[in-house]
Parts: C-alpha cells; sequence; structure tokens
C-alpha cells in the first residue's frame, strides 16, 4: 500500500501538468474501481480549470475552479501516468519492470494546458484504489478526513501533540502510531524505520512516554524528530516503490534501499556498535521489523 511518501511523490509528479490545466473531460472505462464512481462524477469535472493538487494523510486531493474535489487513493496497484502528445512521459526502462497493458487504463483525464494536450491516466490492476466527489467546503468533514490526526509534515505534530494523545494508553507504540487518529498517513514500512531511527521498542506502551504531569519524556521528543526526518528523507528519495507503486512520470523512487530495519529481518542492525539482529513480529496483522538489543 503506498503510504504517505509515495502519494506526495505521485502529487508532486503530476503538479507540473495538471495545475493551471483545463480538465476538457474525464473517460472513465469501468463504472467503478473499488467503490463505483460518483454519480455524474465525468459530467461534473469536464470543462473545468484546475486549480492545485494536494495531499491529505494517503488520499490525493485535484481542486476544480468551481469548488468541487477529486480525491483519489492509489489502493495497492494504483499509479497516475502523463502523457504528452503521441508519447508517453515514461522512461525505457524500470527498476522494477511495470506493466503496461492498457486494460488497467480505468481513468483517463483529457487536458489541455500551457504546452499543449495532456492525458492523465489512472492505471489499477487490482482496482483496490478509488476516487470520490467533495466539495471543498465539506472536505474536512468528509468521512475519509474527519477523524484524521495531525500531518507527520506539519508544525502541529510536536511532542506536546502526541503527548496529549498517548498519555493512559497501554497500547504498543507501533500500533499507537499506526492509528491515523493519531498521526495521518503514518503507514507500517515507515513507522518501523521511525522506531529503529529513535531506539524505541515497537512493543513500549505508547503511555511510557509521557510523564506524570502529563508531558512528554525525552524519548516522545526524539520519536517526533525521527517522524519529521525519516518521512523527509522519503519524499526527497521520491517514496519507496515497493512492488507496483512509480512516481508520476513512470519513474521510480528509491528509498527502499536506504530501508535501516525495514524487510530485514535476520540481518546486523545498522546502529553503529549494536552488535544485534534485526527481528520480525506481527503487530496488529502486520510485519514489524526492530532491533531488540538497541531498541528498547
Amino acid at each position: 500500500m503506498p503510504e504517505l511518501p509515495e502519494v506526495e511523490t505521485v502529487k508532486r509528479g503530476l503538479a507540473p501538468t495538471m495545475e493551471g490545466a483545463l480538465l476538457v473531460s474525464a473517460e472513465l472505462r469501468r463504472p467503478d474501481l473499488r467503490f463505483p464512481f460518483p454519480v455524474n462524477f465525468a459530467a461534473t469535472v469536464a470543462g473545468q480549470r484546475i486549480v492545485s493538487l494536494s495531499r491529505r494523510a494517503k488520499y490525493l486531493m485535484i481542486d476544480l475552479e468551481a469548488g468541487d474535489v477529486i480525491i483519489a487513493h492509489l489502493g495497492m496497484s494504483g499509479s497516475f501516468r502523463i502523457e504528452q502528445g503521441a508519447l508517453p512521459e515514461t522512461p525505457d526502462e524500470f527498476h522494477h519492470p511495470r506493466a503496461k497493458d492498457e486494460k488497467h487504463d480505468h481513468v483517463i483525464f483529457h487536458l489541455e494546458g500551457a504546452v499543449g494536450p495532456a492525458r492523465v491516466i489512472y492505471n489499477d490492476p487490482r482496482r483496490f484504489g478509488f476516487m470520490d466527489l467533495a466539495r471543498r467546503d465539506t472536505v474536512a468533514a468528509h468521512a475519509f478526513f474527519r477523524a484524521l490526526g495531525e500531518e507527520p509534515t506539519g508544525n502541529a505534530l510536536d511532542a506536546a501533540y502526541l503527548a496529549a494523545r498517548f498519555a493512559g494508553k497501554a497500547q504498543p507504540l507501533k500500533v499507537a502510531l499506526l492509528d491515523q487518529k493519531n498521526i495521518a498517513g503514518l503507514g507500517n514500512i515507515y513507522v518501523c524505520e521511525v522506531l529503529w531511527r529513535s531506539g524505541l521498542s515497537p512493543l513500549k506502551p505508547a503511555g511510557a512516554l509521557v510523564d506524570s504531569q502529563g508531558g512528554s519524556k525525552p524519548e516522545l521528543q526524539g520519536l517526533t524528530v525521527a517522524i519529521r526526518e525519516v518521512i523527509a528523507d522519503a519524499i526527497a528519495a521520491g517514496g519507496s516503490s515497493l512492488k507496483d507503486h512509480i512516481q508520476a512520470d513512470g519513474s521510480l523512487g528509491y528509498f527502499q534501499h536506504s530501508f535501516s530495519v525495514y524487510d530485514r529481518e535476520g540481518e546486523a542492525c545498522r546502529t553503529p556498535g549494536c552488535g544485534g539482529t534485526v527481528a520480525r513480529i506481527v503487530q496488529a496483522g502486520r510485519s514489524t521489523f526492530h532491533c531488540p538489543r538497541c531498541q528498547k
């Protein structure tokens, strides 16, 4: 499942082509993805100019001039590609080979931009992705967003905020960090990396990072810094590109080459002087990779 850095990478890749362009038409090649398309989806968006692209948690949002917002989720295998004129904006080779079967091209946005016509194509072999439509002034109350916590990239996410969310909680720290009500968009891969970088055990009770007065302990302050750093590093590297994820221009991110603990079961811990071995456990149905020796 693409996580926040992957969606941010897609947003940044699409923005130069889509922002300011006229959305001439939306071609829906099937009635549904994971869910049916909203009634009159294609007719509503056709003829509107695209004002901006943004992201909330793992959702991509396309703002249109009349106040409508296209909300898109990539699911497990969804990706966008850009075609300018007659040639697709994709390189000849991929780090992970990508299926080019056009039968999985389910949505095509036909655009007219400053450099001429373009097509933004949504391809999704497994069809776990979806698109919805909302009005901008109702987005915050939308079912997808109303319960989400703070973004891991925003200034509102600090140690004091997490202390208020974690106080008195006995649930494991890994589970608390995955809870989208606490932090929006932080997923399994990067939680593993964050906990390793901060030297904290995924099994540690979340409330143990909060003092008796409800303030943040030094460990929680370090955790907050690690969250910002890991997400920033992943975005800068273009996302992880695990499995089906590609950037909007068809190229791949390479952050998986920098993973320090995720998917490294049985390998030596990369913490200098640790000497431990990365272990894998299962928490809330998901694999957790950590070093039992240096993560306390």
